[in-house]
């Protein structure tokens, strides 16, 4: 199969920059914008998933656990909506929306187990349990990388202010004393040193739309088996 008819059966329409243009490209700011935000949505979704799912479970006994595990399923499809816009503007990944729950029954029982056999709903939900920790992950590693990579980069531009603030030559990267007393310090002074530490930032910054874009896949495999229309 073709990369272009790949993608109009999986409604991928996104093109990947090349290695070297992919840090300053639009794309890979979207990506990175994508698993930044996605931690915020995630400990809302997550919080409110498993309070519902508790609370139902807790009083399916009497009854009364029902219409909340119903309102469960509506709060699986509403942050199921929200990532599916999130994907569509972030990551250039159109998923068709789920049809929408048309009860049986008229009433509000009816209503109820509408919402109770909404496969949307419940896949929803899913979604934002199981993606939570992954959510976590992209968070972190994404913005420690985008980081440290601009960060070293700049390094040049910034080293001059550990000798004229500090009693430092430069930036120390170890001082510790061994087992016979002698004193060991390593600073990072000369020009060598600092245009390491520079094309070292350059490595990261090459490296991290490649990351994000890798721990971003996990998203879309997730959201095409639980979020997409049926």
């Amino acid at each position: 199969m073709s990369t272009a008819a790949y993608r109009a059966s999986t409604g991928d329409h996104s093109t990947r920059p090349g290695f070297w243009r992919a840090p300053f490209s639009r794309a890979a700011f979207r990506e990175l914008g994508f698993a930044l935000s996605g931690l915020p949505v995630a400990v809302l979704g997550f919080s409110l998933v498993v309070a519902l799912f508790s609370t139902g479970t807790g009083l399916f006994v009497t009854m009364l656990g029902l219409p909340v595990l119903a309102l469960l399923t509506i709060a699986g499809r509403g942050f199921g909506a929200v990532e599916r816009f999130r994907i569509r503007t972030l990551l250039d990944l159109d998923l068709p929306d789920p049809r929408e729950v048309v009860p049986d029954r008229k009433g509000a029982w009816g209503a109820v187990t509408a919402r109770l056999g909404d496969a949307a709903g419940w896949k929803g939900a899913l979604y934002q349990f199981v993606m939570f920790p992954w959510a976590i992950i992209s968070f972190v590693v994404s913005l420690v990388f985008f980081t440290v990579g601009w960060a070293l980069l700049l390094f040049p531009a910034y080293q001059w202010v550990w000798p004229r603030y500090t009693d430092w030559n430069g930036y120390r990267v170890a001082d510790w004393t061994d087992s016979h007393g002698v004193h060991h310090v390593y600073e990072l002074v000369s020009p060598f040193q600092i245009a390491g530490v520079s094309l070292l930032g350059v490595v990261f910054i090459l490296l991290t739309p490649q990351l994000v874009h890798a721990l971003n896949g996990a998203n879309r495999l997730a959201a095409r088996a639980l979020l997409a229309g049926r």
